[in-house]
């Protein structure tokens, strides 16, 4: 039916009975009817239902949705391009005959070449599967791959490919996810996972934030909590002390000027000595890519001035 017929269906929403006034209505999404439950009349009949199709039209279909994956940016055509199958047989199952088998291999050919027909289609379809591979390996959701792949489709959009690095635009994006969203991610954690260097990354970071003008909250100490004691296997007991530690101290304005990962890596030695569960400042170390040396001068610092006295 088209939408200039006149029995064509409204698809404004119906909030009120148009007789009684009443706004106890009821909706039959089976029958495609709205009506008042007061008087009976029907306001809408032959509404179109947006949702999926659930009916099943043989024994064999056990899966009943009858769409598609939806849209995502995970994949550099979002996931609306077809894909012609490698096994040279029909919808049926039956073996393809040998004079169309070449056929069938250039289409499949060109079908593969038309998905990634420009540059910046080539370009998506190398990166966007380096961020999901970055992202699983960090343990991060698929909300957070999603919004990495935006950030990076703005920088290919505003040109910033052009001269630098995939793998390191790739890996500040992962980043930029990471402090937008505070996960607790260090730095380190996404070079080791990129293979990139530590400057090298950091100026693409700077970079991709003045460009694309994302605004970052500062890194709280507070924020590397759960992921540091959650690779210690630190129990919530332990995990409540430190962030008591870190309130004291910043009201007492002893994280200022501090590197929030170092306060935090601090914190956490204190707990643990205070709750006996006994952490060594290089197993600390280790999880939270902080020196020892800084560990031991922020332990030092907090001890003294929140006045805690630990046994030897």
């Amino acid at each position: 039916m088209d939408e200039s017929d006149p029995n064509y269906p409204e698809v404004e929403a119906v909030v009120k009975c148009s007789d009684c006034g009443s706004r106890n209505l009821l909706r039959d999404t089976t029958k495609g009817e709205t009506s008042c439950e007061d008087c009976g009349l029907v306001l809408v009949e032959n509404e179109i239902d947006q949702g999926a199709e659930w009916r099943v039209f043989g024994p064999e279909d056990q899966n009943k949705s009858r769409t598609g994956a939806p849209m995502t940016l995970r994949i550099h055509d979002k996931g609306l391009s077809t894909d012609i199958d490698w096994q040279n047989r029909d919808f049926s199952g039956k073996a393809i005959a040998n004079k169309t088998r070449s056929q069938i291999y250039r289409m499949r050919k060109w079908q593969t070449r038309a998905r990634t027909s420009g540059s910046k289609e080539r370009n998506l379809a190398r990166a966007l599967p380096e961020i999901s591979r970055i992202c699983n390996k960090m343990g991060l959701g698929n909300a957070h791959v999603e919004e990495a792949a935006m950030i990076y489709r703005r920088a290919v959009e505003a040109e910033m490919i052009r001269g630098r690095s995939i793998d390191a635009l790739v890996a500040a994006s992962v980043y930029a996810v990471c402090c937008q969203n505070k996960l607790g991610r260090t730095l380190e954690e996404v070079c080791k996972e990129s293979g990139l260097g530590r400057k090298e990354l950091t100026r693409t970071y700077k970079l991709l934030k003045q460009r694309l003008r994302i605004r970052m909250d500062i890194n709280r100490p507070e924020d590397y909590v759960e992921s540091f004691c959650s690779k210690l296997g630190l129990p919530p007991g332990v995990i409540s002390k430190v962030y008591e530690l870190l309130k004291e101290a910043t009201e007492k304005e002893l994280v200022d000027g501090k590197s929030p990962t170092g306060v935090a890596a601090a914190s956490i030695y204190i707990a643990c000595q205070l709750e006996r569960h006994i952490r060594t400042q290089l197993e600390i170390s280790n999880v939270s890519n902080v020196t020892e040396v800084t560990i031991r001068n922020r332990y030092k610092e907090l001890i003294k001035a929140l006045g805690i006295e630990l046994e030897p």
